[in-house]
């Protein structure tokens, strides 16, 4: 096997399940409920060890060198994804939708140009049997980011820089617009186990 090749795929024992979304809409909770409903591994993109260094890398390097750190950390956790799935379910806290819409609204590019960059890559990767896109109101991404425990320094910015959510959420459209595994779920108004009965009809749904 060639170095740069991924590992062998074994018969996958479960879906892979992917969760996308701007920061604080609750991707994490859901997540952790499927993941118990599911008897499913749980992963956040970026994984360890990676994912300690995102502050740090954010803040010192340049635009398409902060691109390779997160591209890295998405081929670290397909390697995982891959290798989890031949013991069973994988629900993903982020995944490639959100390396390329975060970078493209952080640095202002357009999308397009972050997904030419990604594009020699997407061999490498496993593909979500479904990626479920949050979409909530301003109003309430603001009351659930008011309760947020774990608030980072993307989380702040998500809000206080102009126009920032507003770039985000239209590259999250693009990209579930060309994405053939999106499912689009609106959160306002419903618990995560309300959304997770959701999901959970969806991928039956989608097997029967």
């Amino acid at each position: 096997m060639h170095p740069y090749s991924p590992l062998p795929d074994a018969p996958p024992r479960g879906p892979f399940v992917v969760l996308e979304g701007v920061s604080g809409i609750g991707k994490s909770s859901l997540a952790r409920i499927l993941a118990d409903r599911l008897g499913a591994l749980m992963l956040h993109t970026l994984p360890d060890p990676l994912s300690g260094l995102s502050s740090i890398i954010n803040g010192t390097l340049r635009p398409l060198p902060q691109f390779g750190f997160y591209l890295s950390g998405l081929l670290h956790a397909s390697d995982l994804v891959r290798e989890r799935l031949a013991r069973g379910p994988v629900v993903a806290d982020r995944y490639a939708s959100s390396v390329t819409a975060c970078h493209a609204a952080v640095h202002q590019v357009d999308v397009g140009h972050v997904v030419e960059l990604m594009n020699p890559f997407w061999r490498y990767l496993v593909q979500p049997d479904r990626t479920f896109y949050l979409r909530c109101s301003e109003r309430a991404l603001r009351e659930r980011m008011a309760t947020k425990t774990d608030v980072k320094r993307d989380d702040l910015d998500l809000l206080q820089v102009p126009g920032r959510l507003q770039r985000l959420v239209e590259n999250f459209e693009a990209v579930a617009a060309a994405d053939p595994s999106a499912v689009v779920l609106d959160t306002d108004g419903l618990s995560p186990d309300a959304l997770a009965d959701q999901v959970l009809r969806t991928l039956e749904a989608a097997r029967a």
